[in-house]
């Protein structure tokens, strides 16, 4: 990610204030009100579940509405309800897990759901993929209909609910930080310098990617972790210019150290700054490729 580009990331808070809906009915909501697959209290909700994992692009468009026309806003533009039908479909769907951010009634007869979904796809071969999507959900006449949603593309890897996270320490010592990793190594590990910021989107996908069990694995054994703190471009530029990494390339930026603390590899072409772009194998590829050899 970019220095400013920042501003630009997908809010996880999915605020969804395009169009102004009036209530069209006054049933209660606990009278539509149930438990979903993923755990989630919002019957419309289970029913959407079920038609996307179903490929039931019939049952999915019928829960849209209408009156006013449903608009679901994706970064490619805006969708109608047949357009986002289509675009579930096409990701074959084998299972869905939806975990909830936010679920409130903003007024009377609309209900605001905001979620991060993980998707078992079987488009074009077996994968997991992420995205996240805010929905606004009216009762009209005593049916909940799909008025508008926003969702962000779908990622290989996951996407942080919040940038809230302390991954970057502000006031740490990052060259007494780099100097005691190298002694960690113990003369056999690498060391691995993310250099970030806690306000860049990537670099929290970054971090969440290394907690994956396959990543963590080799992290572990292979590699002792620095995060640097950039701040806005602003703190350890020397420490950046050292191992060539440069911060008009964007960040997460990388190096790479051995037990020496000898350079091996740097970031030169912000390889790293697009990290919501990049795949599980991606990163392990990487890691593979510069860990220790065998002793």
């Amino acid at each position: 990610m970019r220095f400013g580009s920042w501003r630009t990331a997908f809010s996880v808070f999915l605020l969804l204030a395009a169009r102004q809906v009036v209530p069209c009915g006054t049933a209660q909501e606990t009278a539509h009100s149930t438990k979903t697959a993923s755990g989630i209290t919002f019957t419309p909700l289970q029913q959407w579940e079920a038609a996307v994992t179903g490929g039931d692009a019939a049952a999915l468009r019928a829960l849209y509405s209408s009156a006013p026309p449903a608009r679901v806003n994706t970064p490619a533009g805006d969708l109608n309800a047949d357009g986002d039908a289509a675009f579930w479909a096409n990701l074959k769907v084998r299972s869905l897990k939806l975990d909830l951010i936010q679920s409130d009634s903003p007024q009377s007869g609309l209900r605001q759901i905001v979620f991060q979904a993980e998707i078992h796809s079987a488009a074009p071969s077996s994968r997991t993929l992420y995205l996240s999507e805010g929905q606004m959900w009216q009762d009209q006449g005593g049916q909940w209909r799909l008025v508008t949603a926003k969702r962000t593309d779908p990622a290989r890897l996951q996407q942080p609910v919040s940038l809230d996270n302390e991954i970057y320490p502000s006031g740490a010592d990052a060259r007494a930080e780099v100097k005691h990793a190298v002694a960690e190594t113990k003369g056999y590990k690498r060391v691995l310098v993310v250099f970030g910021a806690n306000w860049c989107y990537d670099c929290h996908v970054l971090d969440l990617a290394f907690h994956r069990s396959d990543l963590a694995a080799v992290l572990q054994k292979d590699y002792e972790l620095v995060h640097v703190d950039v701040g806005r471009g602003d703190k350890n530029q020397d420490l950046m210019q050292q191992y060539h990494v440069p911060m008009k390339r964007g960040i997460p930026a990388i190096a790479v150290l051995d037990s020496t603390g000898t350079l091996l590899f740097s970031q030169e072409n912000g390889e790293f700054e697009n990290a919501r772009s990049l795949a599980p194998e991606d990163l392990l590829q990487f890691l593979n490729k510069w860990k220790p050899r065998a002793r």
